[in-house]
């Protein structure tokens, strides 16, 4: 009885606590940018440990009013017990869901599930036109894979990429037109949080990949660009890569 009392006054906060405990444990082990962008991690910081001095004051401030209800002989009722142990169990299992989400399994980073759920290259904040402009007469080998995307999509032909070569870090997920020879190297933009995250990628043409390379493992294509060699891939223009390597995921695996 204590304990079914103890989770129905204390599970919000009980849950509170989780979630303030897994966010200042991801700001200070360095994993709290698989969620949110670099430029919000002070205030979510000092909002985390503002919410947690409130929470503790809860235990302090908030009276005690879990009680049984008796009926008119004296005792409380049956079916309103056996409500309170199912919703007992239901508390348990809240938290428990909760630490082990939160506490215990790993923080992971978004990947191709993610993208063919949103627009890959579609709507992820890249540059203005008059930007990508700005880098043709820029010097191409310090170029991010933002760049390259952006003077693809915006009239970046092969006359001007000939001659020109990239390297870019990515993890790799299939051309849904042509997946068995075309593979994009993508990353996320991240503009606020993971929520609103914007898979971005560079289209690479290498028929066979998936006998080298897993679905969301990471690469480093090198190589550059001409018109596509596949005849059912969307993509005009792709990389053919002169080197593809596996690396380990990087630790800061969004873009900003």
């Amino acid at each position: 009885m204590f304990y079914r009392r103890l989770l129905d006054r204390w599970l919000g906060v009980l849950l509170s606590i989780i979630g303030v405990v897994a966010t200042l444990w991801l700001g200070f082990t360095g994993q709290l940018a698989l969620y949110i962008h670099p430029r919000y991690f002070e205030f979510t910081i000092i909002m985390a440990l503002i919410a947690g001095v409130l929470a503790l004051a809860a235990f302090v401030l908030v009276p005690d009013g879990a009680a049984a209800h008796p009926d008119e002989h004296g005792h409380a009722d049956a079916g309103n017990s056996r409500w309170r142990r199912l919703g007992a169990a239901g508390s348990t299992l809240i938290a428990a869901a909760a630490v082990v989400g939160l506490l215990i399994l790993p923080p992971s980073t978004l990947s191709t599930a993610t993208v063919t759920q949103r627009d890959l290259n579609g709507s992820a904040p890249t540059l203005s036109r008059d930007e990508a402009e700005e880098l043709v007469g820029a010097d191409y080998t310090t170029f991010t894979m933002k760049d390259w995307i952006s003077l693809l999509r915006q009239g970046g032909g092969e006359e001007f990429l000939a001659g020109k070569t990239a390297t870019v870090t990515g993890f790799v997920t299939p051309d849904k037109s042509d997946p068995e020879n075309v593979f994009y190297a993508a990353r996320f933009v991240v503009t606020c949080c993971a929520v609103d995250a914007q898979p971005i990628g560079l289209p690479v043409y290498s028929p066979g990949w998936q006998d080298r390379f897993e679905t969301d493992s990471w690469v480093t294509v090198s190589g550059g660009f001409r018109t596509n060699p596949s005849q059912i891939s969307d993509e005009a223009l792709v990389m053919v890569p002169d080197s593809i390597s596996p690396v380990p995921e990087p630790d800061s695996p969004y873009v900003y």
